[in-house]
C-alpha cells in the first residue's frame, strides 16, 4: 500500500451489477500516483455496505470499524446562545403588558388565499398561548412573501381564521402595523387579547431597519418577543431594530428550540453522529457541508449535487446537472473529509430519466453508468439501502434537502424512503433533526413529521445557523445568566 506520504487517484471502473440487485460488483482500483506500477484492486461487494463505491475506495475499508470504534453514547448538554427566553419572564413581567411578537407566519397560499401548509402558524401558538394565558396584550407582527409596497395578494388578512381557530378566540386584524389606527387597536386590546398586525414588509423601511420605522413599531408595546427562527438571519426592522427601544428583548419557545437543536444538538451531538446534505446545487450548501464536516462522523450526500462530485471524479454524468465551476470544490470536499476522519457517502446507484418530467422514461443504473441523454433525478435502491445501513449505527441526525425530484413522484423514492428510516430512528431513541427547506415538505408529505426530534421551520436561518454564522435576530435579544446543564 503507499505509504502515508504519497499521493494517490481514484478510479471507479465499470460496473456489471444488476441495478436492481442488492449485490455490488463494481471494481474500484486504487492507483498510487508514485512510479510504482504495483496497484490494489478492490470489489465493493467484500466491503460492507458503507456507500463509498463513488467516493473512495480505500476510505470504505476502515469505516465500519470506525463506526464500531464509537464506545458507548456520548453525553450531550444542550447550549442555548445564552439567550434570555419568554420562560424566564414571571407572570408579573407579563400580566397588563403589550408584548410586541415577531413571528414568521410566511405560509404559502394557494391562488384563493387558501393556506396549503400551516406548519409556521402551528409553530407559533405556543408562545401566543403562554403570553395570552399570562394576561398578556399581544401584538402580532410577521411579513409574508416579498412584496413592493402594499401588495392585497400578500396580505395577513388570510391567516386571522386559521390563528383564530388555533388560539381558541377570536383574533383582531389591523389593516396597518403603524400609525394613528394601529395605536387605537392596541389601546382596546384586553389582557389575554392578539392583534395581529399588517404584512411589515409593506413598508421598505422594515427590510433597511431604519431606525424610525423600528421606533414606530416598539412604541406600540413594553417588551419584546422574537419567535421570527425564519428571519432571524436577517437585521430588519421588526426583528433586529426594535430591541434598540424594547426591553425585555427575549426569545420565544419556537426560536429558543430551534437554537437548542442546531446549535446545541449539532455541536454536542450524541454520537455517531450523521448528516444528510441534499438538494441540487453544491453552490446552495458550499457552507453547509464544511461545517458539518468539522463535527460528524457520517455525511450521505444526494440530490442534484451528486452529479458534480461523480463529474468531479472522472464519471460521465449523462445530462445531469453540474456545476461547472464547482468541480474542484467538490474533489477539495471529498479531500477534507477524508482528512477528518469524516465518512462521506454518495449514492451507488441512481434512478435516470430521459427528461425533466414527471411522465418521464426512468430506469436504475450504477453511478458509473448513466449514459448520454439521460439524468438522474433520485438515488437508487442500493444506495438506500446502504444510506439506511449507515443510519442505523448513529445516535443523531440532521438533514438538510431532498435526495431527488421529489415532487415528482416517480423520483420522491429515495427522498421518501430517508423519511421513513428517520422515523424509524426516531422511534428507537435517536435524535432526528430536520433542518429547513424541502426535508420539511418531505416528512410532512410522507407523514411522518409528527414523530421527528425536531423540524427546523427556517430555510435561510437554518442553512446559516449550520454554517455556523451569528444570526442579527439572536444577538440582538438579551443574555441569559448562564446555566450549567
Amino acid at each position: 500500500m503507499a505509504s502515508a506520504a504519497s499521493r494517490a487517484t481514484f478510479h471507479l471502473l465499470p460496473t456489471t451489477s444488476s441495478s436492481t440487485s442488492s449485490t455490488r460488483s463494481a471494481l474500484l482500483q486504487f492507483s498510487p500516483s508514485t512510479t510504482s506500477s504495483s496497484s490494489i484492486r478492490l470489489r465493493s461487494a467484500a466491503t460492507p455496505r458503507l456507500g463509498f463505491a463513488a467516493a473512495d475506495p480505500l476510505f470504505s475499508l476502515h469505516v465500519a470499524s470506525k463506526i464500531r470504534s464509537f464506545g458507548g453514547k456520548a453525553s450531550r448538554g444542550v447550549v442555548s446562545m445564552a439567550k434570555k427566553s419568554v420562560g424566564d419572564l414571571t407572570a408579573a413581567d407579563l400580566k397588563g403588558k403589550k408584548v410586541f411578537v415577531r413571528a414568521d407566519l410566511n405560509v404559502p397560499l394557494d391562488d384563493n388565499q387558501n393556506i396549503t401548509d400551516d406548519t409556521r402558524i402551528r409553530a407559533a401558538i405556543p408562545t401566543i398561548k403562554h403570553l395570552t394565558e399570562k394576561g398578556a396584550k399581544v401584538i402580532l407582527s410577521s411579513h409574508l412573501g416579498r412584496p413592493k409596497g402594499v401588495t392585497p395578494k400578500y396580505s395577513l388578512a388570510p391567516l386571522v381564521p386559521r390563528l383564530s381557530e388555533l388560539l381558541g378566540f377570536q383574533v383582531v386584524k389591523a389593516d396597518d402595523c403603524i400609525g394613528p389606527e394601529v395605536e387605537k387597536l392596541v389601546a382596546s386590546l384586553p389582557e389575554g387579547g392578539v392583534l395581529l398586525l399588517e404584512n411589515v414588509r409593506f413598508y421598505k423601511e422594515e427590510e433597511k431597519n431604519e431606525p424610525e420605522f423600528a421606533k414606530k413599531l416598539a412604541s406600540l408595546a413594553d417588551l419584546f418577543v422574537n419567535d421570527a427562527f425564519g428571519t432571524a438571519h436577517r437585521a430588519h426592522a421588526s426583528t433586529e431594530g426594535v430591541t434598540k427601544f424594547l426591553k425585555p428583548s427575549v426569545a420565544g419557545f419556537l426560536l429558543q428550540k430551534e437554537l437548542d437543536y442546531l446549535v446545541g444538538a449539532v455541536s454536542s451531538p450524541k454520537r455517531p453522529f450523521a448528516a444528510i446534505v441534499g438538494g441540487s446545487k453544491v453552490s446552495s450548501k458550499i457552507g453547509v457541508i464544511e461545517s458539518l464536516l468539522e463535527k460528524c462522523d457520517i455525511l450521505l450526500l444526494g440530490g442534484g449535487m451528486i452529479f458534480t462530485f461523480y463529474k468531479a471524479q472522472g464519471l460521465s454524468v449523462g445530462s445531469s446537472l453540474v456545476e461547472e465551476d464547482k468541480l474542484e470544490l467538490a474533489t477539495s470536499l471529498l479531500e477534507k473529509a477524508k482528512a477528518k476522519g469524516v465518512s462521506l457517502l454518495l449514492p451507488t446507484d441512481v434512478i435516470i430519466a430521459d427528461k425533466f418530467a414527471p411522465d418521464a422514461n426512468s430506469k436504475i443504473v450504477p453511478a458509473s453508468a448513466i449514459p448520454d441523454g439521460w439524468m438522474g433525478l433520485d438515488i437508487g435502491p442500493d444506495s438506500v439501502k446502504t444510506f439506511n445501513d449507515a443510519l442505523d449505527t448513529t445516535q443523531t441526525i440532521i438533514w438538510n434537502g431532498p435526495m431527488g425530484v421529489f415532487e415528482f413522484d416517480k423520483f420522491a423514492v429515495g427522498t421518501e424512503a430517508i423519511a421513513k428510516k428517520l422515523a424509524e430512528l426516531s422511534g428507537k431513541g435517536v435524535t432526528t433533526i430536520i433542518g429547513g427547506g424541502d426535508s420539511v415538505a418531505a416528512v410532512e408529505k410522507v407523514g411522518v413529521a409528527s414523530v421527528m426530534s425536531h423540524i427546523s421551520t427556517g430555510g435561510g436561518a437554518s442553512l446559516e445557523l449550520l454554517e455556523g454564522k451569528e444570526l442579527p435576530g439572536v444577538l440582538a435579544l438579551d443574555e441569559a445568566v448562564p446555566v450549567a446543564v
